[in-house]
């Protein structure tokens, strides 16, 4: 395969494309992503984000890696939408620990209008703190993303997941097509979109080109692309199944892979190190920022699931001579004096 023109983004990528990004040598493809990540942005720059569960637990969705659908037995405990004040009050700690966005996170297969007054609120005063704004909160109508951008909202999150022929093997509860309809709703509404997936929930590395195809080929790249490693989870049934046997889980160099291709088919999106980070090694987090990630989620926890703390995190920002994004922020540094 030729060289990846960096500096031609392309809507227009082919599934055998992708695939044969994949069967690069790796060394070859590491190479190739990681000089389209400096074709776009600072290499030695790094998005922090953070993630808050505004409600948690009590999904309606059957999504088989999540610990928050009420069809299964995880020992969660579903709660109410958190109170405003309470969610700014994180929101606040957030961005003095270094964090430049603040994400909320509820646990519905789609939004009720009935809660858009209590979010737009949250968001609004997010916002007024000086940080980016993102959400996820399942399904949105038209009028709906409309309403979450007035209120000043910049990103919604909403994850394909996996690739389309694997889809069905992961949720029943919602189809492909309402996921690439809700995403559409926002790019309309002039938001932002952050969509990825997850990997190593048994699927094969057809169905990761088939994720990173379908993100490639949107109207609009993903201006965020989480790459998830699935946290198997006793009592769902993706969980239990890798639980049962390890072999089913992508091991450490097909996950750089998954990032480097990313990085090579959506040249100008954050590709950020979500969900599983917490079980990588400091080498294998730095294999995935030479591969072009640069983007990751801090604060201990994402959703339900943990993450590294920020200590841990700025050792390692130190050692690999990284810093947050657009400025150093003193706290951050701080944290590991």
């Amino acid at each position: 395969m030729s060289k990846i023109n960096a500096f031609e983004p392309r809507h227009d990528w082919t599934l055998a494309e992708v695939e044969a990004l994949f069967d690069l040598p790796f060394m070859d493809l590491v190479h190739q992503a990681a000089n389209v990540h400096r074709a776009w942005f600072d290499p030695s720059e790094i998005q922090l984000s953070q993630l808050l569960s505004v409600k948690t637990g009590g999904c309606a969705e059957n999504c088989g890696y999540c610990s928050q659908s009420a069809h299964f037995k995880t020992g969660l405990k579903a709660e109410k939408l958190m109170e405003a004040e309470d969610v700014v009050a994180k929101a606040r700690a957030a961005r003095d620990g270094g964090a430049q966005r603040f994400c909320m996170g509820a646990a519905w297969r789609e939004l009720k209008d009935r809660d858009l007054p209590k979010l737009a609120t949250m968001i609004a005063e997010v916002k007024a703190l000086g940080m980016e704004t993102c959400a996820t909160l399942g399904m949105l109508t038209a009028d709906q993303a409309k309403a979450l951008k007035a209120a000043g909202l910049d990103y919604y999150n909403h994850n394909l997941d996996t690739g389309p022929d694997y889809y069905k093997d992961v949720v029943t509860t919602r189809t492909y097509q309402e996921r690439l309809d809700t995403l559409a709703h926002v790019r309309d509404a002039g938001m932002s979109t952050c969509c990825g997936g997850i990997v190593g929930m048994g699927e094969t590395r057809r169905d990761r080109a088939g994720l990173l195809h379908q993100l490639a080929t949107l109207p609009a790249h993903p201006d965020s692309l989480p790459i998830n490693g699935l946290v198997p989870v006793s009592g769902t049934p993706l969980g239990d199944k890798i639980l049962a046997d390890g072999a089913k889980q992508i091991d450490s160099i097909e996950f750089v892979r998954t990032i480097a291709v990313a990085r090579l088919v959506c040249p100008k999106s954050m590709v950020r190190l979500s969900a599983g980070r917490e079980g990588m090694s400091r080498e294998l987090q730095a294999l995935c920022f030479m591969a072009g990630a640069n983007s990751i989620f801090v604060g201990g926890k994402l959703l339900t699931t943990p993450l590294p703390d920020m200590d841990e995190d700025s050792r390692l920002f130190q050692d690999l001579d990284l810093k947050p994004m657009g400025s150093v922020r003193a706290e951050f540094v701080a944290a590991a004096e």
